[in-house]
């Protein structure tokens, strides 16, 4: 699965050096997104063997590409989805690496790290590393799990874990996917793969690297608020409320003592608001965690559909 914009320099290259064949493979079939493309990008898909190409009319974004993707690939019958990008950052020979944990029955999702391996790490400019390291570390917090390298969208995917995603991410993918597999119990590995670290041309994705944070940044955010609402609105609320409470507590213990409040009256009402906002959050996360059951309820009937349409479509 080969998403692009706008790529007719690169994108026939990497259709060439994907493998014709792998070990443990039946088949195999290479679909392109085309995202909005406005030069030959589709024609020298096709040229070069695409199987297969579904385009949208307008640029809708990485994340919109790489879930039409999926749909697309789900619906060709795939078992295994190995997701690439078509500017020959990474080298399609590396494929049978990718795949090789999920043949094995290992993992669900594997994804390509570029700092796994210290011999053979890319070199880029320093900002990029920096905010690949910070956004890993954020990820790997929040699963629980060690990971080297969370940005790369060199990846495979199997056919149950692409089943089970669900995405709402616009601009990227890379960072919901691993927090959407591994709360929905996907084993996740990594394997490290040499590329070439700076791709040719301008990034379509980071335009900007303080513009890709905070959308980055608020696609995790986003995806915390569904998968663990007790823990997200419960935690602001809690702070609120032990923020007011303990100033409260200060203040009365201080008018005990000198029978006196000025000229600290204005703390008083912000108090009063800290605990009300507090506790309305409180309540606010227990809403939210019953409504968080039932989308795991209604993501298991998503599953159950999807399947049950794939598996007619690619019949």
């Amino acid at each position: 699965m080969i998403p692009a914009f706008n790529e007719e320099k690169t994108i026939a290259q990497v259709i060439k050096e994907t493998p014709k064949k792998i070990f443990g493979i039946k088949k195999i079939e290479i679909l392109v997104v085309n995202d909005g493309s406005t030069d030959e990008t589709e024609r020298q898909a096709l040229k070069a063997g695409a199987k297969k190409i579904v385009s949208h009319k307008t640029n809708k974004g990485l994340g919109v590409a790489f879930k039409t993707g999926i749909e697309a690939a789900l619906d060709m019958g795939a078992d295994v989805i190995v997701n690439i990008d078509a500017d020959m950052q990474f080298n399609p020979k590396e494929i049978p690496k990718i795949i090789q944990p999920i043949i094995d029955g290992k993992a669900d999702l594997v994804t390509c790290s570029r700092f796994k391996d210290k011999s053979i790490e890319p070199k880029m400019p320093k900002i990029k590393k920096l905010g690949n390291s910070i956004f890993t570390k954020i990820v790997s917090w929040l699963t629980k799990q060690e990971f080297t390298d969370t940005q790369c969208g060199f990846r495979a995917y199997s056919r149950e874990c692409a089943l089970r995603l669900n995405l709402f991410a616009k601009h990227t993918y890379t960072q919901e996917t691993l927090l959407d597999a591994v709360e929905k119990g996907m084993c996740v590995a990594e394997v490290p793969c040499k590329v070439k670290g700076e791709r040719s041309g301008k990034s379509r994705v980071v335009q900007s690297w303080f513009s890709y944070s905070i959308k980055a940044l608020l696609i995790i955010v986003r995806t915390i608020r569904d998968h663990k609402p007790l823990k997200f609105f419960g935690t602001i609320g809690a702070v609120f409320l032990l923020t007011g409470g303990i100033s409260a507590l200060i203040l009365w213990l201080r008018l005990l003592l000198i029978h006196k409040i000025d000229p600290f009256m204005w703390i008083v009402y912000t108090d009063v608001i800290l605990i009300v906002v507090g506790f309305l959050l409180i309540i606010l996360a227990l809403i939210a965690d019953m409504n968080a059951r039932q989308k795991k309820t209604l993501d298991e009937i998503f599953y159950r559909l999807k399947k049950q349409e794939t598996q007619k479509k690619s019949k």
